[in-house]
């Protein structure tokens, strides 16, 4: 729905203005400062959106006559505000009195209030998209496990470097056991040399007493042999002995023989630096350990990559399947992003059309825009909007301080430059209403 028609009196600083906006495109407010050209937009705001827009002072300053505000909609929806309180009156096409729920139907509230979109913050606009395109919730849902996931890789990251700074900086002793020594175990083994040895000694010392006896057999066997024919028998007996006891000397010897001590030099080594070895195993056993962890860290950090990558490409194919105002919008870390650019690197034209187009999206009935303060603009720029405000059958009405040829109209003083003529029957308006092609038909009729 668009205005065909609007006539102002007494309103701020307008003291009588009445307008035909283009169908399409752009009317622009033409004028120097504080003339009443934003009091018009204040007066259409005040008429459609209700108490919220009301002006502080409504009626114009020095007027006797209470302010009047009357517009008709392009189906012949006839909208008033007149009186000491500007009562309203709603009437539609078919003469049924009306009011503000019906107008609440098709009129956007931004549309009336541009500004408020404009001068909002990156993240303000992003979410007001989000709202209007219906996936806000899911995308806060995305966000906030990205935002977890960012946070906890942060600190998984910091942990891994500090974990892997930590294990570099270990002392590390490659000529050590794997394991802390026990003195016990090696006053065992110890023990168990020395009880081995100490049997090899036994052995030694029983060697020591057959060679012993040996000799003092011979001994007595040659006394004996001196008595031998008294001491036969004696002799058998003896000999009988010796014989025994030379081979078990030769078993003695052979046994002897292959014994081989064992040192215990590297274990009382062991056992004088028992300490410095098991402080070298615990050094080795606390390297292996913080390498252990670092490597843990890592591998969960770059789990944690992945799956906010995951979250981010789950955005983007949500934001990609959304029913966006523009074709090249979109949403990114919670800011509008057109053609790749954020909200700082957009063009002026490029602003107004996103504003407008995400305006249309929110309420696709309400076919009009209010902008104030269009000076900012240069007449190119101006022109790139009206050209798709014409290709898209939207309509803006807006302020310039300018008394240019891209102005519609002129207000001087609160006046329009030239009075408007007699309008035709409001029912009459739509079949009459201009062409749109330039900014000059907006202007007085």
């Amino acid at each position: 729905m668009k205005i065909n028609k609007l006539e102002i009196e007494n309103v701020k600083r307008v003291k009588a203005v009445r307008i035909r906006p283009s169908e399409n495109g752009l009317t622009i407010i033409g004028g120097d400062n504080e003339q009443g050209k934003t009091s018009v937009l204040d007066a259409i705001a005040y008429a459609l959106g209700g108490e919220k827009y009301r002006p502080t002072n409504l009626n114009r300053e020095g007027s006797v006559v209470p302010g009047t505000i009357k517009i008709i909609m392009d189906n012949g929806l006839i909208v008033e505000r007149k009186g000491k309180n500007a009562a309203l009156k709603v009437t539609d096409p078919t003469g049924k009195a009306a009011g503000q729920r019906l107008l609440d139907q098709f009129i956007e509230k931004l549309a009336l209030d541009l500004p408020k979109f404009m001068e909002a913050s990156g993240k303000e606009k992003a979410d007001t998209l989000l709202q209007i395109i219906g996936v806000g919730p899911q995308l806060d849902e995305l966000n906030r496990k990205e935002k977890e996931l960012f946070d906890e890789r942060t600190i998984t990251g910091r942990t891994a470097d500090r974990k892997t700074k930590y294990a570099a900086e270990q002392p590390y002793y490659p000529d050590v056991p794997a394991e802390p020594v026990s003195p016990m175990e090696l006053i065992q083994k110890q023990q168990a040399i020395l009880a081995k040895n100490g049997e090899n000694q036994r052995k030694r010392e029983r060697l020591n007493e057959i060679t012993a006896n040996k000799h003092r057999v011979f001994d007595d066997a040659q006394a004996i042999e001196e008595r031998i024919a008294e001491l036969q028998k004696q002799l058998a007996e003896k000999r009988s002995i010796y014989e025994q006891l030379a081979t078990d000397e030769d078993i003695a010897r052979t046994d002897v023989a292959q014994l081989q001590d064992e040192s215990t030099a590297e274990l009382e080594e062991s056992l004088a630096n028992i300490e410095e070895i098991n402080r070298k195993v615990r050094a080795n056993l606390d390297k292996e350990k913080a390498e252990e962890e670092a490597k843990g860290y890592s591998q969960k950090y770059i789990q944690l990559s992945n799956d906010i990558e995951q979250i981010r490409q789950a955005r983007r194919d949500l934001l990609s399947s959304a029913d966006l105002p523009l074709p090249e919008l979109s949403i990114e870390n919670g800011e509008l992003i057109y053609k790749g650019q954020k909200w700082d690197g957009i063009s002026g034209a490029q602003r107004l059309i996103i504003s407008t187009a995400i305006i249309r999206k929110l309420n696709p009935q309400c076919g009009f825009v209010l902008m104030d303060k269009l000076e900012q603009m240069d007449l190119r720029t101006l022109n790139e909007f009206n050209v798709w405000l014409e290709q898209e059958g939207l309509q803006v009405i807006a302020t310039r301080v300018s008394t240019g040829d891209e102005c519609s109209i002129i207000i001087e003083d609160g006046y329009g430059v030239q009075p408007e003529a007699e309008d035709p029957e409001p029912e009459q308006v739509k079949k009459t209403a201009p062409k749109a092609g330039g900014w000059k038909i907006g202007g007085n009729k």
